[in-house]
């Protein structure tokens, strides 16, 4: 996937009610994600044996393979370095993709350069899986999905100084370690109005990325809402899983 190894950096900063976005150039020199060591794709060989997994993860963790195309709905198991030598595993399960509109940034200010993006909220159940505290306390970090259109490119999530009422918690909470689970709302501005394909997993270059592709909905369906509370089992509760 994202055959034409493209990233669009796009990293929106919203100010209380001022809304700013910076869009880099799109560029081909196989920058693809944070933390590129090498602009190689892994050799792959034929073997019978199962596979290693891609980075250390605890036992009984087993990793969702690179490669791997799912639908919205699904769940991934995934590792990553959030942070040199530190290794974390996550289950996501992206739960829909959502055709916003800028009617819905009430409050903010849209400026002209902001509005030639479209913009998409992305859903998610993430559970730490591992070992690691990711807690955004130290490092600050969304969870590692980006948004993929329909020129192949990847667009970071947009972060907020202050609460987005209509997608919020982009961020994970201060502490974050295993078994803690969230429900998980990330906003995406594509560049030049372009269309949503896919949700992608992909911390490397080197990484074949796992993908999720499925219907874009409006945003604020009640079936959203529907299809969201399904994927979590009904359980209305579990969001708030001890972080002791």
């Amino acid at each position: 996937m994202h055959n034409d190894r493209m990233r669009l950096p796009a990293r929106l900063l919203a100010l209380p009610l001022v809304l700013t976005l910076a869009l880099a150039g799109c560029s081909d020199d196989g920058e693809q994600a944070p933390r590129t060591e090498g602009s190689s794709s892994p050799s792959v060989t034929e073997s019978s044996a199962e596979p290693e997994p891609y980075l250390p993860v605890p036992e009984g963790v087993e990793l969702t393979a690179q490669g791997s195309a799912l639908s919205v709905g699904d769940t991934a198991t995934v590792a990553y370095e959030p942070r040199q030598g530190k290794v974390g595993a996550l289950e996501i399960r992206v739960t829909s993709m959502e055709k916003a509109s800028f009617d819905q940034f009430v409050g903010w200010e849209i400026t002209p350069k902001i509005k030639k993006t479209a913009p998409y909220f992305v859903r998610a159940r993430v559970t730490n899986v591992g070992d690691t505290d990711l807690g955004s306390k130290e490092d600050d970090k969304t969870v590692p999905l980006y948004a993929v259109d329909d020129q192949n490119r990847l667009v970071e999530a947009s972060l907020f100084s202050g609460a987005f009422r209509p997608c919020e918690s982009a961020v994970f909470p201060e502490k974050f370690r295993n078994g803690d689970s969230i429900k998980a709302c990330l906003v995406y501005l594509t560049p030049d109005k372009g269309d949503l394909t896919a949700v992608s997993f992909r911390p490397t270059q080197e990484f074949n990325p796992i993908i999720w592709e499925g219907k874009v909905v409006p945003a604020g369906r009640d079936d959203k809402k529907k299809s969201d509370d399904k994927s979590s089992g009904g359980k209305k509760d579990d969001d708030k899983k001890s972080n002791g």
